[in-house]
């Protein structure tokens, strides 16, 4: 009698005969190709996320950059003694980021890469704060700011300091020079302008707010420095509109956070945060530990953290150079003003932003004229996602929170075709939705049944993840 055997087929292992462990730690152990296959098939329920143009973030990265990221993945990057080497294309890193943004001196400026944008606008926030009270500042320190992402709430809770965000005025839809007098006083301090804003993409007027400062200063003595929050314009403006002044070029301007994982094309988890000049970071923020194998100074709000992002970076910035960002950046702005111009073509929208590298970010925003065509944002962002696309619809801020606009967030990797392809889809939708309108008008009862996020609005009762922006 033959011996009975089990099936050596991957689907007719043990491991698969039952659903995925999920109420508790599993008891048993299996093969690790049969947890590999329950994991992967589990994400295939995950979005296209070259599709998704609601995250800021890199979606797509070359073959040579994922082998640097699988060659790093066992780099702590806060272990300098142990991987030297790592810490020194940090190093170099943040003297390029530096030069970039017009440090005085780069060779000496200060900086340091981070998490995300949001732990490098957190550590600039932290640096001013340090820096007001280390002239004396006494009571609750505040900042001024215009419509921001939700890191500097998060900072303002955290770290004990008031934002004060200009709410928007009339046709406003971001903070202007002409704003700043009525909200800064003597505990102030920084004012945070922010260089691609995350609800339209537009940039902020830096150099005019700076100029607002100035003043302020010559009528009151108020020496209130600058942050800019260039989460996603700090890589683009470099590049393609090289003449913007927005960056350490204005004296006020004091630090600077950005996301190296936006556009700066690195992998998901890179930042930087840079310091006008190494007496704009306070010594109390950097530590000295001896616990790893040497002395080594670390101001990260994070500790241990892998190394691979950073080492990614830096070989985008050598591989690209300025003449190799220039001409991927300036594609990406054509495939925005590409897009833009089909938006406005296909009928009832108004152009927020529509790709101009002077104006903003490579991101396009629109919203529906005056009147009721039949449908609202919120229909036409429900009718892409069944074709994958997600995009997205939300209210503005406060004092205009009563209109809603849609943002397609542009990035490297995505080409004038796959913009003909959402362009047609989005065509079918709005032909749909108008062969089918909605029984009655949108009212505020409705917006206020969906979730509002820098990324995506989408109803309560249907709410999916859409990509981090930070």
């Amino acid at each position: 009698m033959a011996e009975k055997s089990e099936s050596h087929d991957l689907y007719a292992l043990p491991g698969l005969r039952h659903g995925a462990p999920k109420a508790g730690f599993p008891e048993p152990e299996m093969l690790p190709q049969v947890a590999y296959e329950i994991v992967h098939d589990e994400l295939m329920l995950d979005g296209v996320s070259r599709m998704n143009l609601a995250t800021f973030c890199t979606t797509w990265v070359d073959d040579q950059a994922r082998r640097l990221m699988n060659d790093s993945i066992d780099k702590n990057i806060v272990d300098k003694d142990e991987y030297p080497q790592t810490a020194e294309l940090e190093r170099r890193a943040v003297r390029m980021v530096a030069d970039l943004w017009h440090a005085p001196d780069p060779a000496t400026a200060l900086g340091t890469s981070t998490t995300g944008s949001s732990e490098a606008a957190m550590l600039g926030g932290l640096a001013a704060k340090f820096r007001w009270r280390a002239r004396g500042g006494t009571g609750t320190p505040n900042f001024v700011c215009g419509p921001v992402q939700v890191c500097w709430e998060k900072f303002a809770r955290y770290f004990d300091v008031e934002i004060r965000q200009v709410p928007l005025r009339g046709d406003r839809l971001t903070l202007h020079p002409d704003d700043i007098a009525g909200f800064v006083d003597e505990n102030t301090i920084m004012v945070v302008p922010t260089f691609g804003q995350t609800f339209t993409g537009l940039f902020e007027d830096v150099a005019g707010i700076s100029r607002a400062l100035d003043e302020i200063q010559t009528r009151t003595g108020l020496d209130i420095p600058i942050h800019v929050d260039a989460a996603s314009g700090g890589f683009l403006a470099p590049f393609c509109a090289p003449d913007l002044e927005w960056d350490f070029r204005l004296p006020r301007v004091k630090s600077i956070n950005a996301s190296g994982h936006k556009t700066g094309l690195a992998p998901l988890g890179a930042g930087w945060a840079i310091w006008r000049e190494a007496a704009d970071l306070p010594a109390e923020l950097i530590f000295d530990v001896d616990y790893l194998g040497g002395s080594m100074a670390t101001f990260n709000l994070n500790f241990s953290r892998p190394g691979g992002q950073v080492i990614t970076q830096y070989y985008d910035f050598i591989r690209l150079g300025r003449t190799g960002y220039r001409r991927v950046q300036q594609q990406i702005y054509r495939v925005a003003r590409h897009l833009a111009a089909g938006v406005r073509h296909l009928g009832p929208f108004e152009l927020i932003h529509d790709g101009d590298p002077r104006r903003g970010i490579t991101a396009v925003s629109w919203t529906l004229r005056d009147g009721d065509p039949g449908f609202n944002l919120y229909d036409l962002s429900d009718r892409l996602r069944t074709r994958g696309w997600l995009i997205a619809a939300y209210p503005l801020p406060a004092d205009r929170e009563h209109e809603t606009i849609m943002r397609a967030v542009l990035r490297h990797g995505f080409s004038v075709d796959m913009i003909d392809l959402l362009l047609a889809d989005m065509g079918r939708g709005i032909a749909q939705l108008r062969e089918n309108p909605r029984s009655a008008p949108l009212t505020r009862a409705d917006v206020g049944g969906f979730t509002h996020s820098a990324t995506a609005a989408v109803p309560t009762s249907n709410a999916r993840g859409s990509g981090s922006r930070r």
